[in-house]
């Protein structure tokens, strides 16, 4: 198969362009340069630069099986890919459950409401927090209008594991360690996710055999818990028990402020159910979820050999302030 894939050298597409290789795909990736310029090109990975919100003109004329869109956050940006591939068999889409109006609820689906797709003015091209869910479900109508039954759109919850870019789990997994642990909610609330290995292999599967649909990737709800995730991160790092402290995330906002948004990135609180996603049809057409200790483990390690990619989050000072005022 030839696979080309729009953004594929960070993250889920750095594994998923590794998997397709193995498999013996033929893979071409359209990118911008700035991130692993030479990833698996002594395996035959064909490396296009350009800049998608400037200039597809380099793509223009290429030839393949499928498409894989990693980097569609604008419609204008997702239309225009999509015409100018119009002739490709099929076309994956990767959006988010963030396309689901708020509040989720417990179990939602594909079928549940999406934003309108809209965004606050017909120019406005600025991921926020209110911006991203709907501009993401205009770019799924994009893809959809021009390839429909040939068409996947894949909407995975919070993405994890080695080569996370965001630093959102690692900086959760590398507070294990602290003893005390502020936990937004009860340590007993769910945790859900994805691991960028699993989402890759399910990607490739869909592309594989040119399978449309919409597919929530997330992993079993019910899988796990903020807790549990904690105390395997301590186990991972050779630390001793954790004690995880709960606290209302309204609460944390007002002590942090807008810190509060980098230092529990993983929580939303006027979304709802963001970790109670059902994933059923992800799960009917193949997505296969590793053990969240793997995941654990596997991300523990990663982050332990590149520090320099660590992020601000919450520090151990504000931390030791805050679970005080808790527990006096």
């Amino acid at each position: 198969m030839r696979l080309l894939l729009l953004g594929g050298t960070r993250f889920t597409g750095r594994w998923l362009t590794q998997a397709a290789v193995a498999r013996g795909h033929h893979v071409t990736v359209f990118h911008r340069g700035s991130t692993e310029p030479g990833l698996l090109r002594e395996r035959g990975v064909e490396h296009v630069l350009g800049d998608r919100q400037v200039d597809l003109s380099p793509l223009r004329g290429h030839v393949a099986d499928a498409v894989i869109d990693f980097c569609g956050y604008f419609p204008r940006t997702v239309a225009a890919s999509a015409e100018l591939l119009q002739d490709t068999a099929w076309y994956g889409f990767v959006s988010s459950v963030s396309a689901y109006a708020p509040p989720l609820v417990a179990g939602v689906g594909e079928g549940a409401p999406l934003h309108p797709p809209q965004w606050p003015a017909p120019d406005a091209e600025v991921v926020s927090g209110g911006t991203y869910g709907p501009m993401k479900v205009a770019c799924e109508q994009e893809v959809v209008r021009r390839f429909g039954s040939r068409s996947a759109l894949v909407r995975p919850g919070f993405i994890v594991g080695p080569w996370d870019p965001s630093d959102r789990f690692p900086a959760l997994l590398r507070r294990a360690v602290r003893g005390r642990v502020l936990v937004p909610g009860a340590p007993s609330d769910p945790l859900q996710f994805v691991d960028t290995r699993d989402l890759a292999d399910f990607l490739l599967q869909l592309a594989e055999r040119g399978q449309g649909g919409v597919f929530d990737a997330v992993h079993p709800r019910g899988t796990t818990t903020l807790g549990e995730v904690l105390q395997l991160a301590a186990a991972a790092q050779g630390a001793g028990p954790v004690t995880p402290v709960g606290a209302d995330l309204s609460w944390l906002q007002e002590q942090l402020g807008d810190r509060a948004d980098t230092a529990f990135p993983l929580w939303d609180p006027d979304v709802g159910a963001l970790h109670e996603v059902a994933g059923a049809a992800a799960k009917a057409a193949g997505l296969r979820s590793r053990p969240v200790a793997d995941t654990v483990r596997d991300t523990v390690d990663w982050d332990r050999l590149h520090p320099d990619r660590r992020k601000d989050g919450l520090s151990e000072a504000d931390e030791r302030a805050l679970v005080a005022k808790l527990l006096p």
